[in-house]
């Protein structure tokens, strides 16, 4: 249905309100002068007010979110149809002068737009000393007529619209570009009969401008006739009954329509109703309209919402003083295509170009609802997983039950014997002189009781064996202490040689995996096979061991992995040891190698081996470290260096 233009712009209240919403949120210091960190927006605010209206309000939130403070003032010049576009000029050099001149200049201006950007080079004078953003501008323009002319008769001459801008002003911003000359190919390639071209335009900046645009570049084609449709002289009724007349030679090119001559506004009805009037004759679209219901196709720019893009650019230039060059990006074209369009004239795909989109694609059930369906399946597995996990834990607890109710008595004991040992534990972790009486006393005494005789064999080997770990602890502590205090003092001699790297991670991780008792799965990932390294092979392999041993002692289950690699770039080479454990805090990951600290105080051990080890790579040249970025449990890595030179005697 036909309705006045302006009474339409009634139906679109909602953008009215959020442009005047925007001004009384972000226009700062009205009553007084603006600061000069503050952005100007000047909007064409024309007919696509609902495309600008998500632009500024894009461009809004994320400059706010990124931090921005400058206060932002917009201003909309309200361009109609082409009639009044004589008075756009003067609109835009009032905008300017307001806040140029009667106040404290912006430091950036940001224009939205076509008919704000034509209005702004029509400008005698440009503004030269503040950044000029632009954003909905075609590459296309033209000067905008003044009072004098005959707006009905006026041909205005397409230009470049970023030409009239001086090479010392800086330009940024997004910008689209018809392709006149790839849409006239693509018409030939499938209709090479096409010998007219009718090219459908209405009363606004943008189809006037792109009529111009054609008009300069059909030049290119002589022996095809341009056939104007155009909105500025004809009514929508007219232009149909044009379009019913075409002959069968004869391609229609859609390029915009919204107003006709009379200013009636019209909506998606109106191609609908040119669509009717001839199917016969092929439409293709320059800028997108039409597709999806007329047009076969075209090759049209990628439309999208820039303001979060400007958004990025304003931030660095007002809140960082980041100037970067002179710099316009074009939107990218594509082809598009009309899958049904293309069955109805037997067009064949394979034709097309191979990076060409589709609409109107028909889908079958599954690639309609494939996301549906997938997450349906995965439900269902999940469901069948949970009760087979259920129906496991069920049994496995129940036969647990059993076998807590006939063995109480003992694992109350065995409880009291545990609490017994954290507590014994944890007084022999206080200081090392409580750690080394401890297993002294527990040797001497269990050796007093066997002694004292009246034991039975049965306690006499728990007491073998009491003695035996203690006196293992006992080594243990004293060979850790002993090889720290060497490595800190320098007596403890290195002696380099050349090692196969594969066999001696072989050996290490063989000798932690026999003292495993859990399901953990031990790894060896080596990268370089058969890689000869130069080094203290002993302490290389103590080293390896510690880390290995500490990573089996917080592993219950999952997988233990030694890695290897070489880093020639660097000079060294790289070992890993990644667990599926309990993880190390990130509080603790820069103590962790200092002596006498440890993860969990209540876990076996001196807390010296991660110390030896960090000592020992050390002097061998490297580092060790947590990697922070694992988090499936804790990964160790060390260095070693490539460049150790082999010795062909033992140093004294």
């Amino acid at each position: 249905m036909k309705k006045n233009f302006f009474g339409k712009l009634g139906k679109y209240s909602y953008a009215l309100c959020l442009f005047f919403v925007l001004n009384i949120a972000f226009l700062t210091n009205a009553y007084g002068k603006q600061s000069a960190s503050y952005i100007l927006i000047i909007s064409s605010y024309n007919p696509e007010t609902a495309k600008t209206a998500k632009n500024i309000s894009t461009f809004l939130d994320e400059y706010r979110s990124l931090g921005g403070k400058a206060p932002i003032s917009i201003e909309n010049m309200n361009c109609g149809t082409f009639y009044d576009s004589y008075l756009w000029k003067d609109r835009m050099k009032g905008i300017l002068n307001k806040y140029l001149v009667e106040k404290l200049p912006p430091k950036l201006i940001i224009i939205l737009g076509p008919e704000a950007w034509s209005s702004y080079i029509s400008q005698e004078k440009l503004v030269h000393n503040i950044p000029i953003m632009c954003g909905m501008v075609s590459h296309n323009a033209i000067i905008l007529p003044t009072a004098k002319d005959d707006l009905k008769s006026w041909e205005p001459q397409s230009v470049d619209a970023f030409k009239k801008v001086p090479s010392s002003q800086l330009v940024l911003g997004y910008s689209y570009d018809y392709n006149v000359e790839k849409n006239i190919d693509l018409i030939r390639k499938l209709y090479p009969k096409t010998k007219r071209i009718a090219l459908v335009t209405d009363n606004t900046y943008g189809g006037v401008c792109l009529q111009a645009y054609v008009k300069k570049e059909m030049k290119k084609f002589p022996n095809l006739h341009l056939v104007l449709l155009d909105g500025r002289k004809s009514s929508i009724y007219s232009v149909v009954d044009s379009i019913r007349t075409l002959p069968k030679d004869a391609a229609i090119l859609l390029g915009t329509w919204r107003v006709d001559k009379n200013n009636g506004y019209f909506m998606n009805n109106a191609t609908y109703m040119m669509m009717g009037a001839n199917q016969k004759v092929p439409a293709f679209s320059l800028t997108s309209i039409g597709l999806g219901h007329w047009a076969i196709g075209g090759y049209v720019p990628e439309f999208r919402t820039v303001g979060k893009d400007m958004a990025l650019q304003a931030y660095s230039i007002i809140e960082k003083n980041t100037y970067i060059k002179k710099r316009i990006e074009f939107i990218a074209n594509q082809y598009c295509f009309d899958a049904e369009k293309l069955i109805e004239r037997q067009i064949d795909r394979e034709t097309l170009s191979p990076d060409a989109t589709f609409v109107n694609e028909s889908v079958n059930f599954f690639d309609l609802y494939r996301s549906q369906v997938l997450g349906l399946f995965f439900v269902f597995l999940a469901l069948l997983a949970g009760l087979f996990v259920s129906l496991y834990y069920f049994l496995r607890m129940k036969k647990l039950k059993d076998e807590l109710e006939i063995s109480e008595v003992e694992l109350r004991k065995a409880k009291n014997k545990a609490e017994e040992s954290d507590r014994l534990k944890t007084a022999f972790l206080a200081n090392m002189t409580h750690e080394i009486r401890t297993p002294l006393n527990a040797i001497v005494g269990f050796s007093n009781v066997l002694a004292s005789g009246g034991c039975t064999l049965d306690e006499q080997q728990e007491y073998f064996q009491v003695i035996q770990a203690n006196s293992d602890l006992l080594l243990r502590l004293i060979n850790d202490i002993l090889d720290i205090s060497r490595l800190e003092v320098g007596k403890l001699k290195f002696f380099y040689e050349e090692c196969n790297v594969d066999f001696l991670c072989k050996g290490a991780l063989s000798t932690v995996e026999s003292t495993c008792s859990t399901s953990v799965k031990f790894v060896l990932d080596v990268k370089a096979k058969d890689y000869y390294l130069v080094t203290d092979i002993q302490r290389l392999q103590q080293v390896l061991i510690n880390v290995l041993a500490n990573a089996n002692k917080f592993t219950r289950e999952g997988t233990i992995t030694l890695g290897f690699e070489v880093d020639e770039k660097n000079n060294r080479a790289l070992f890993s040891i990644s667990d599926t454990g309990v993880g190390i805090p990130k509080e603790k990951q820069d103590v962790i190698f200092d002596r006498f600290e440890k993860l969990n105080d209540y876990m076996q051990g001196t807390g010296l081996g991660l110390a030896i080890s960090k000592t020992i790579i050390t002097i061998l040249g490297g580092n060790i470290w947590v990697d922070s970025s694992y988090n499936e449990g804790a990964r160790f890595v060390f260095s070693h260096p490539l460049d150790l030179v082999a010795q062909s005697i033992l140093e004294e």
